[in-house]
């Protein structure tokens, strides 16, 4: 059998060490047993860059009946004035569980003691649906105060945003605390988050630092079915790239001016299909060279991530049911929990 020990305490994220044996752990003798704690005091242990340690998706059933309806019914709201408010919403969870982990310190504004993420280079001008956020947890600290996080907020807002738009539902663990700080520097630096300008190999290696599989980032890429991307984002992609469908590039460059300060800011859907539904049409564009950002068309250029865009682009259920399971992998990267960080009252700002 497989026994898989795990461990957790405070901010160090899970500790798992597998072990095969040949019997039930309840039927080891008191030599086995000692011989497993030995091994735990002599080898050396590796943390993992993801836990899931004390998440529930019944985390509020006592505490807050009300949380899932209440998200609910303010993204709908939000989306359904403005549907590229559910990519938003979709984005702010990425982005805040890559840089130290699911703790809703991309919330949190500057102070004199920090620089927040806000305005990190893969951040400012760029993430949106701060106002949404703030929506949802004025409504819960008026029903619950002081027990919903707002990193949690994000992970169901995320769900919500997804299933609005036409995307698979899943159930989100729940039970996250929030950071009481916050790091501009990692949300600055290379490897923490992907840009639109990584190869395949960069984007792997991203991933796989998060605790994520090279297939979590395909699925996960399909997030771009909907939304919209700056041109500064793209410009590159339209000018200078090999693998692009030469009819695509010539309409983007229409509205993206090859001049840079130029129009930076002049959006353009990264799925030209159906860019306010969640589909796998994304997958589709990308067989046809005509995926918005480098990182895109990069997922099928020859290289190892292509059969999988191939099976996304032919079966919706299977991108759907990879991608409800991926976003379930990344909520569970590094969150705070116990006693660790705090329950903010306000996402902007710490206690």
């Amino acid at each position: 059998m497989t026994l898989e020990i795990s461990l957790s305490r405070s901010n160090i994220p899970l500790v798992t060490v597998a072990f095969i044996f040949s019997h039930e752990l309840f039927a080891l003798s008191p030599l086995r047993t000692f011989t497993i704690i030995n091994f735990l005091l002599v080898f050396p242990v590796v943390f993992t860059g993801s836990s899931d340690a004390n998440l529930s998706t019944k985390f509020y059933c006592k505490t807050c009946p009300k949380v899932l309806p209440i998200v609910k019914s303010v993204v709908e709201s939000a989306v359904s004035k403005d549907s590229r408010m559910g990519a938003s919403l979709l984005r702010l969870h990425f982005h805040e569980c890559f840089v130290n982990g699911c703790d809703a310190s991309v919330l949190l504004d500057d102070t004199s003691s920090f620089t927040g993420e806000k305005t990190a280079f893969p951040n400012n001008n760029s993430l949106k649906g701060f106002e949404v956020v703030d929506k949802i947890k004025s409504k819960l600290e008026k029903v619950c105060p002081g027990v919903v996080s707002c990193a949690d907020i994000l992970a169901i807002a995320a769900r919500d945003s997804t299933v609005f738009l036409g995307g698979l539902s899943w159930d989100v663990k729940l039970g996250r605390r929030d950071s009481k700080t916050t790091s501009f520097a990692a949300a600055n630096s290379s490897g923490f988050l992907p840009v639109a300008t990584y190869n395949l190999s960069s984007l792997i290696q991203t991933f796989k630092a998060q605790g994520l599989s090279t297939k979590d980032l395909v699925a996960l890429s399909g997030a771009h079915t909907i939304g919209q991307a700056r041109c500064i984002s793209f410009r590159s992609r339209i000018y200078n790239d090999a693998i692009i469908d030469s009819s695509f590039a010539k309409t983007r460059q229409q509205n993206c001016p090859n001049t840079s300060g130029s129009g930076d800011n002049i959006l353009a859907p990264l799925d030209r299909r159906t860019p306010k539904h969640f589909d796998n049409k994304y997958y589709k564009n990308l067989l046809k060279k005509k995926g918005l950002l480098h990182s895109d068309q990069v997922l099928f250029s020859g290289g190892s991530t292509d059969s999988l865009v191939k099976l996304y682009s032919k079966k919706r259920k299977a991108f759907s049911s990879d991608f409800a399971a991926a976003m379930i992998k990344m909520g569970d990267i590094s969150p705070l929990t116990g006693s660790s960080g705090e329950i903010r009252k306000n996402c902007r700002k710490p206690n």
